[in-house]
């Protein structure tokens, strides 16, 4: 059990010491002590506000962190000159709400859950800005609304079950549906900032959101890859309305944790980029590498290949090596241990290997931790375990 669980455990078997407050008053108590300790690391600048109200659960976990946030309101600078309307079709919590609104004199959060409203209405008071809340659906509010330089929706990925969903299709509202009135609602040199899951198929998703593309309403879509700490939290998709301005679309594989080796490449270039394999007679390399899961994402295997000089160690792993040394690369590196001395500790890693870590820690008869790697792959079609250290 996890230590905010156990608190708020602890904390509700407490009830009759707190006979003044209503069962409604009770549950409400409890929720603000559980959001507030869940989301202290993950939104420090909320918990910072003093009377900020917190949602219940599902709802602090499912919305954006603040370094997330942050980031996409740091595209808008990038991306355009001049802010004056801002509409969030799916508010939800109101993170990115908050956070994009900074850049717009007015903002429009539309939410289709009152509760959601009356949390985000009253923590909006709390800071000098111009959010109008609207409990409605997005389609209901697009019907009526006016122009806007940055349209924002974050679909809701769960199904009539409470399961998790990734495809456009299946999420609420269908974007693919509702692009053509959201494009109706954006100024010449407005943005769209679609906020997609971590599973996203991006090529798959490319494909369905460019049945718009016609003369007169064209949508040129970059793609932002975002990771913390190699995990890939979100994928963002950025588009902008008008005429091709013959600049090309790009996608951005970018960990928040390591920024300066954000990884920015043309969609093109993946498919025309040669890449080096290793062979079996090759000889023993230095340095291996593993690229960061934003890079991973993003599917520029062969590209980061190309890129950086490396020799990729097969097909199916992406995996990488060299001779000397890369600076830079967006990712792990190690430096490969020629040594066939015993281990009795190490970390494990499989790629594109038959047995998992547990089952090859057993037949290497290890034990979890040290300073050493064990990273298991197929190389040129066959199994090998290369002995590494962190560089």
């Amino acid at each position: 059990m996890s230590g905010h669980s156990f608190q708020i455990a602890d904390l509700a078997l407490q009830r009759s010491r707190y006979k003044h407050l209503s069962d409604d008053e009770w549950r409400w108590f409890l929720q603000q002590v559980e959001g507030k300790e869940r989301t202290a690391d993950k939104l420090p600048s909320f918990a910072a506000i003093e009377n900020w109200w917190y949602p219940v659960r599902l709802s602090c976990e499912q919305c954006s962190s603040e370094i997330t946030a942050k980031y996409k309101a740091s595209l808008l600078t990038a991306n355009s000159s001049s802010h004056s309307a801002f509409a969030d079709l799916t508010g939800g919590y109101g993170v990115d709400t908050f956070f994009l609104s900074g850049h717009f004199t007015h903002t429009d959060y539309v939410e289709q859950d009152a509760e959601l409203c009356r949390i985000a209405a009253h923590n909006f008071s709390l800071q000098p800005s111009d959010i109008a809340v609207h409990n409605t659906t997005a389609e209901t509010f697009l019907a009526t609304a006016g122009q806007y330089d940055l349209i924002f929706a974050d679909p809701y990925r769960r199904d009539s079950h409470g399961g998790k969903v990734f495809r456009l299709a299946d999420c609420t509202p269908d974007l693919v549906q509702l692009l053509p009135a959201i494009m109706e609602h954006l100024n010449p040199d407005g943005l769209i900032l679609l906020k997609l899951s971590p599973m996203l198929d991006i090529s798959q998703a490319l494909k369905e959101l460019s049945v718009v593309r016609d003369p007169a309403s064209l949508v040129r879509w970059n793609v932002h890859v975002v990771a913390v700490k190699n995990e890939v939290k979100e994928v963002l998709f950025i588009g902008t309305k008008g005429q091709d301005t013959g600049n090309p679309e790009t996608i951005t594989a970018i960990d928040l944790a390591e920024p300066e080796n954000a990884f920015v490449f043309i969609r093109d270039e993946e498919h025309e980029a040669v890449c080096r394999m290793v062979s079996r007679t090759s000889s023993h390399p230095t340095f291996l590498y593993e690229p960061n899961a934003a890079v991973l994402k993003s599917g520029a295997y062969k590209l980061v290949a190309q890129r950086f000089g490396l020799q990729k160690l097969d097909v199916n792993t992406h995996l990488y090596v060299s001779d000397t040394l890369v600076e830079h690369f967006p990712g792990r590196v190690w430096k490969i241990i020629h040594d066939s001395s015993p281990l009795s500790q190490a970390n494990i890693i499989c790629r594109n290997y038959p047995l998992t870590p547990e089952q090859l820690k057993k037949k290497m008869r290890v034990r979890d931790g040290g300073n050493t790697y064990l990273i298991a792959c197929r190389v040129a079609q066959k199994t090998t375990v290369f002995v590494a250290e962190r560089v």
